[in-house]
């Protein structure tokens, strides 16, 4: 019987309209209802995720930020943070400024830019979340990051990973959430390392755990899980390492998952 499900949010429990359908709604409601703790796993901040949770009347802890952060929704208490070593978060600064890309930081859960832009008002727009423009970042780099985030086109962001990983590669971990995103973590800021967190918070087993995504920031998570599922949607290599195969996050893949392997297993 599996005890914990985790959901990637974008791509994955929401379709592409960014809703939660009602059969998902459904199905997770059930599956509380019979005791599994479900949450959220998502590289999205902590208040952004919050809402949605609070959409499904979740009351446990989420995973945000890609796994750097664990924390509550009921009373706000910190249970799991890992955050980007500042040798390193100054050397990725650098070289977006020698090389003029946009970067991202979060600071107390609160979004920075150095400039406002049509990529800072895409990405409030769709996480439903203000930023905050600061042309000096240089206060903020001496602050805790819990993450950092180039947005550029998907192949430059490719290049530019295999640029950065012997530079800071050693001690950050380094993924994408979606093909224009690249994002920068503490080495232990992956959804697989909170996933283990997790089960041992609510006390069950990784052989007891379901892990839902569609990208490759969702890699470690089903990897780590009893059973790793990958959305139709997703891509093709997270695919190929998945346990299990589900319909695409327009079809209610989510509760297609729910409902074959908690609610009627076979």
């Amino acid at each position: 019987m599996y005890k914990l499900i985790a959901i990637d949010v974008d791509d994955t429990l929401l379709n592409d309209s960014l809703e939660v359908t009602p059969a998902t709604r459904a199905a997770l409601t059930a599956a509380l209802d019979r005791g599994v703790t479900v949450t959220l796993a998502t590289g999205r901040m902590f208040a952004s995720a919050r809402q949605v949770a609070e959409g499904l009347r979740l009351n446990v802890p989420i995973i945000t930020y890609q796994g750097s952060l664990v924390k509550t929704l009921l009373d706000g208490q910190v249970l799991y943070e890992r955050y980007v070593p500042s040798d390193a978060a100054a050397e990725l600064d650098r070289y977006c400024v020698d090389k003029g890309l946009h970067l991202q930081l979060y600071v107390d859960d609160k979004l920075y830019v150095r400039e406002e832009n049509e990529k800072v008002k895409d990405y409030a727009r769709q996480s439903k979340i203000p930023y905050i423009v600061e042309p000096d970042f240089s206060s903020l780099l001496k602050q805790p990051l819990l993450k950092m985030l180039i947005i550029d086109e998907p192949a430059y962001l490719d290049q530019i990973a295999l640029d950065l990983q012997p530079l800071i590669g050693g001690t950050v971990h380094i993924t994408k959430s979606k093909p224009h995103y690249l994002e920068f973590m503490h080495k232990e800021g992956t959804k697989g390392h909170a996933l283990k967190f997790m089960a041992e918070h609510i006390g069950c087993s990784m052989e007891e755990t379901i892990a839902m995504g569609d990208a490759w920031n969702d890699r470690e998570m089903l990897q780590a899980a009893g059973l790793g599922v990958a959305m139709a949607n997703a891509q093709p290599a997270l695919k190929e390492l998945a346990d299990y195969v589900t319909l695409s996050n327009n079809e209610d893949g989510v509760a297609h998952v729910v409902d074959k392997f908690i609610l009627n297993p076979a």
